[in-house]
């Protein structure tokens, strides 16, 4: 089973694609560029469509998505945390 998938290998997030995430549980994704499969064990319960940090991302920090900037980290990130509006803003304003 599919619970996230990530655009390409460089990206730093992968989109949540079931309901019911939760903290502890180890998710299969997609790569989709590359189409090889991985593994991470989330940190955090993440509703569908929200994004998973595939690695540690640090204050300042660009999140890449679909291999492009889709903003800055604005509080620590663990790899396998759920990524929203409390850790990451744009760079827009």
């Amino acid at each position: 089973m599919i619970h996230f998938v990530v655009h390409e290998e460089g990206d730093s997030v992968g989109t949540i694609v079931v309901e019911g995430v939760k903290s502890g549980a180890t998710l299969s994704g997609w790569i989709m560029e590359q189409d090889r499969m991985t593994e991470i064990k989330t940190r955090s319960d993440i509703p569908i469509g929200h994004k998973i940090a595939l690695q540690q991302l640090e204050v300042g920090a660009t999140v890449i998505k679909y291999g492009v900037d889709i903003g800055k980290v604005v509080a620590p990130i663990a790899a396998g945390e759920h990524l929203h509006v409390q850790n990451v803003k744009t760079k827009r304003w």
